[in-house]
């Protein structure tokens, strides 16, 4: 059967200054977990491996890198779900936890449970020997600066998230933004999914966006495909977006078809955003509707490809 990989490090106003070092992260990613696929790891282990590569990459805001909330704390969300037998785990609102996408998945192999948050979910990566780091650990010098900014008044860094600050829709602007996001479906058939996140600029704390949520960030079904969303995840969150492109996939639409349809959705309650997938017959597929969105899509019949553009670039 054929594989196929999908990754993202998030839909936003990527800077001018940053994109060659976005779509350089993004080739070394896409570079390991292709390989991995070729060596015959599963859709699990290599969803697993490449999403804790951008969790631990400064650059993206996953893990390290994270912003702060409002109260100064990093508060992460993660979720991983496999398409055979349509098994899921998440965790939400969790601290001091540097790959949260593993314990989400460790809430997936060995709970009973889909969702965990907080300090339970906390609880359980101790149960489980998955190690806690300092707070200080996940954090960046952009990522503190950003908040100092921000409790300084300068909230319009909030409303330029995922849209330009002027009339230009390429026009990209100066603060970090992005969930990251893995699809693949191996050698056996099986698609798995997976998204994580540091959340949004300045967010309350407790507040829990579209990337834990099974339907709404993150979708997988092998019989069909899988997707993995990022960008602003109270709209995305209201259009189940994952889920509602797999569905449109089942009614016979095209992947650009199906991507394309769910992000008029979003559009449709204001929202911002992009989504990365895959169908079950391997092939990838990218849509966004923000400035840029860092991305790579891996297939047998294209090779490797990256961008943070409207184009793709062909890599080896």
């Amino acid at each position: 059967m054929k594989v196929a990989l999908a990754i993202h490090g998030g839909a936003w106003n990527v800077p001018d200054d940053e994109l060659q070092d976005h779509q350089a992260g993004i080739a070394r990613v896409l570079q390991h977990g292709w390989q991995l696929l070729a060596e015959k790891a599963s859709a699990l282990d290599a969803v697993t491996a490449v999403v804790r590569m951008l969790e631990d990459d400064p650059l993206f805001n996953a893990g390290t890198g994270s912003h702060l909330n409002r109260l100064g704390k990093v508060e992460l969300d993660a979720s991983i779900m496999e398409g055979d037998d349509l098994q899921a785990g998440a965790v939400a609102a969790v601290e001091r936890i540097r790959n949260p996408v593993q314990l989400a998945r460790a809430v997936l192999e060995r709970s009973d449970h889909v969702l965990l948050v907080g300090k339970g979910a906390r609880r359980f990566a101790r149960e489980h020997g998955l190690p806690e780091c300092r707070a200080r650990d996940l954090l960046v010098g952009r990522a503190r600066e950003t908040y100092m900014r921000i409790r300084a008044g300068e909230t319009d860094l909030i409303a330029t998230e995922f849209a330009p600050s002027n009339d230009d829709p390429a026009a990209a602007g100066p603060e970090h933004m992005g969930t990251v996001g893995a699809v693949a479906r191996d050698a056996s058939g099986c698609i798995v999914a997976a998204t994580s996140t540091g959340g949004t600029l300045d967010k309350y704390p407790g507040r829990v966006g579209d990337s834990p949520l099974i339907g709404s960030g993150t979708y997988a079904d092998s019989q069909l495909g899988g997707a993995s969303c990022t960008g602003w995840g109270e709209g995305i969150i209201r259009v189940v977006m994952a889920k509602s492109t797999i569905d449109r996939i089942a009614a016979g639409a095209g992947l650009d078809a199906a991507a394309n349809a769910a992000l008029q959705d979003l559009s449709r309650v204001g929202g911002r955003g992009g989504m990365i997938l895959i169908d079950h017959r391997g092939q990838p597929a990218a849509a966004f509707n923000t400035p840029r969105m860092a991305r790579g899509l891996a297939c047998l019949e294209e090779g490797m490809r990256v961008g943070v553009d409207s184009s793709m670039e062909t890599i080896s």
